[in-house]
């Protein structure tokens, strides 16, 4: 059992893996807080509170007196909601008829629930024992239930709210966060990442002030500019050691994370769909479900609490028809021909890589409709007669005859003003009437929020499954949302718009994924633009970025991986001088990188020289032996290239009998320093042979010598000469004894 209540002491201890989370009913009825992180026992933890009770200052909850220790500003909380004395930020804000804004929720009763009930209408968590604990509003009929999901094999907890109206009247929801969790402490670092396009994955760590640090996204896309995650850590935390929690929000639209420091001791996590410029109507007798969050907590540094959110996503998140086999590997025709994509210039595309291992070949953008350019052609989801007279089906035989499977490129929720959906139907494209909408990338947004819009999609989408072979879909989102408007809404209800548009593409997500259940569907926007947990409960893999240059992979892939695993991460081989930099790096090294993820290619085959696509047979036979370490292995971050000239990592499988080591030095500097890197999650009494081929090296070592004496990383080539920049170094680990 990973739940357990005391009757006694009306305490609830929910346990994971390594993971005790602890809180309790309070005298006064209100759910308090006490205690996440590793696990304890059961005890009875109100002497954290009693030793509190005091002068606090703060206003006494109603019906007191005297504040004391009875204040809601002073309580360690579950869920905060506005008013009575509560100052901090709140989970809860509710409207109701008479203008008050006045809620006091208290427990009213628990059920303990063997499965998780599924979250309506959103992805979360699969799975997993479940407490939904039910408070009612002291001053109306309102009830909250709260939600708690806990694994036995997983260090995290899954969370959200419902509201429900029990009420006879209309209540306006003005805030609905996922969570409140009061953290002990008012010394914190806060680890949040920040995104740009073709920059995506930076972590930044910043020390928390008193008061509060936000991030947010409004642009009803997940992570434009930031990331729906973030970890409280200590000032002592590395990437090896101390305590980390973390926050991650199964959510694709705009939200908002805060952590609050307090005047008390403590600081405040909390956050969910962004309350800026939104309300809910919620009618008598309906209720209003908010996203799940999920949190992790680990004592062995940020690595630990990424190992924590791997694992539990592998597991328990990822669409689970594709979370444990092998990812296609793919070669994308984007980057090799962009809009030029005719049977004459992908054929030989085709011709060139048979034999070589890779399974998957991916028409990109410019299939369909007008779509000569980015200037036309969103919408129609038609096969060109232009660029495929005979259809499509020609070129898919041409695939399948070469050994590899079809897949395709979609754009579902755009349209361009030149198509002919557009001119059918201008009103579907997201706009406020009597105005100009913002073009951005010569297009618009399609009003998902509208079931006719989304019927259309699906059925558009669906003719070219259904007529053609195919076997892997690319679902690109390359804009954001400028207009939080839907000419399907009344006035009192624009401001649910965003989130309304999130609830439309988990719809459409669905109704195709589940349509198609054979098909591979890779996400992206624009790149990493909506790289989100509630993505990967659909797509098993996102595209990490449209910079594909090997040295800003990197840094990408190694933020990215903060809370999403390697096999959830999309990486591609291209060619030099990439095509965002102009910069060039060894083919070998392009490679390497690109193996620390979901592998596949992005260049025009017919170019580059016999060698390369010798080597490219070579590097998929090798990703193939690894490849069960990036579906299911440990992460161990060493070295980055946002703190020195160095990237490097170790993937082990979990019962330590293999692992890979790929390091990179940026920069060659004649005379250099003798760098040594020490890989971890070794077996330290186990015997293991430590391989690079190109160095023809061969050691036996133990995993404590490796891990602890360290592995050094060539000044030279074999052949005596200097490796030259961002030369990559691959260490292959496999135990012997």
């Amino acid at each position: 059992m990973a739940i357990y209540f005391n009757p006694e002491t009306k305490f609830f201890y929910l346990e994971g893996k390594n993971i005790s989370y602890v809180f309790g009913i309070n005298r006064t009825g209100f759910p308090e807080h006490y205690y996440f992180g590793t696990r304890i026992g059961r005890d009875d933890l109100t002497y954290t509170y009693e030793a509190n009770i005091g002068d606090s200052g703060e206003a006494a909850i109603p019906g007191k007196v005297h504040a004391g220790g009875l204040s809601y500003n002073v309580y360690r909380s579950e869920v905060s909601f506005y008013g009575n004395g509560e100052f901090r930020e709140c989970s809860l804000q509710l409207l109701q008829k008479n203008g008050s804004r006045l809620n006091e929720f208290l427990y009213e009763t628990h059920e303990i629930l063997a499965e998780k009930p599924a979250l309506a209408g959103m992805p979360s968590m699969r799975g997993g024992e479940t407490l939904k604990l039910t408070l009612k509003d002291k001053l109306s009929e309102m009830r909250v239930h709260l939600f708690y999901t806990v694994y036995d094999d997983a260090s995290v907890i899954a969370r959200h709210m419902e509201i429900e109206n029990c009420t006879d009247e209309d209540v306006k929801i003005l805030r609905a966060y996922s969570f409140t969790l009061d953290v002990v402490g008012s010394d914190h670092d806060l680890l949040t990442i920040e995104n740009a396009w073709a920059r995506e994955g930076k972590p930044e760590r910043t020390p928390l002030p008193h008061g509060i640090v936000c991030v947010d996204e409004k642009s009803a896309s997940s992570t434009r500019r930031h990331s729906p995650a973030m970890a409280l850590i200590s000032k002592n935390t590395t990437e090896d050691f101390g305590p980390a929690l973390g926050v991650n929000l199964i959510y694709s639209a705009s939200y908002a994370l805060k952590a609050e420091v307090g005047t008390k001791g403590y600081t405040r996590l909390t956050g969910g769909i962004n309350d800026f410029d939104f309300t809910w109507e919620l009618s008598a007798g309906e209720t209003f479900a908010t996203p799940e969050v999920v949190l992790a907590y680990s004592n062995e540094g940020i690595g630990g609490m990424s190992r924590e959110y791997h694992d539990a996503y592998r597991k328990y998140l990822i669409n689970e028809r594709f979370a444990n086999i092998p990812h296609p590997l793919v070669i994308n025709s984007w980057e090799a021909v962009y809009f030029g994509c005719t049977p004459e210039r992908l054929l030989p595309i085709i011709d060139a890589v048979r034999g070589t291992g890779i399974d998957t070949f991916v028409l990109d953008d410019g299939w369909f409709g007008a779509r000569r350019n980015d200037k036309a052609g969103l919408g129609d989801w038609t096969v060109s007669p232009e660029v495929f007279p005979d259809g499509l089906t020609p070129v898919i035989d041409y695939v399948h005859e070469a050994g590899m499977k079809f897949g395709i490129w979609f754009e579902p929720e755009m349209v361009n003003p030149d198509s002919d959906l557009y001119r059918a139907h201008p009103d579907w494209a997201i706009s406020v009437p009597g105005t100009e909408p913002c073009v951005s990338r010569r297009q618009l947004v399609l009003d998902i929020t509208r079931e006719d819009v989304r019927d259309y999609i699906v059925e558009a989408v669906s003719k070219i499954l259904r007529e053609n072979e195919i076997d892997y879909v690319k679902w690109d989102f390359n804009r954001a949302i400028t207009e939080n408007f839907s000419r399907a809404l009344p006035a009192g209800k624009q401001q649910e718009f965003h989130h309304r548009y999130a609830l439309g593409l988990y719809d459409l997500c669905e109704r195709l994924v589940n349509g198609f259940p054979h098909i591979f569907f890779e996400g992206c926007a624009g790149g990493g633009g909506r790289f989100d947990p509630a993505i990967l409960y659909y797509f098993p893999q996102i595209w990490a970025s449209d910079d594909t240059d090997a040295y800003m992979r990197t840094q990408i892939q190694y933020g990215t991986s903060l809370f999403y695993p390697l096999s959830a991460i999309s990486c591609h081989t291209s060619i030099c001088p990439n095509h965002q930099t102009e910069r060039t790096t060894p083919f070998s090294t392009r490679a390497n990188i690109a193996h620390l993820g979901a592998t596949g290619y992005e260049l025009d085959t017919t170019k580059i020289t016999p060698e390369e696509l010798d080597e490219i047979k070579l590097q998929v036979a090798e990703y193939r032996e690894m490849e069960d370490l990036v579906l299911h292995g440990d992460l161990y971050r060493m070295e980055n290239t946002f703190d020195s000239n160095y990237f490097a990592v170790t993937v082990v499988s979990k019962d330590k009998a293999k692992a890979k080591v790929t390091a990179m030095r940026a920069l060659c500097r004649p005379n250099d320093e003798h760098k040594r890197i020490f890989p971890r999650g070794l077996d330290v009494n186990a015997v293991y042979e430590v391989v690079n081929k190109e160095y023809e090296l061969c050691l036996r070592l133990s995993g404590a010598s490796i891990m602890n004496v360290g592995l050094v990383l060539p000044l030279k080539t074999a052949g005596g000469k200097m490796p030259g920049d961002f030369k990559t170094f691959v260490f292959d680990i496999k135990k012997v004894y």
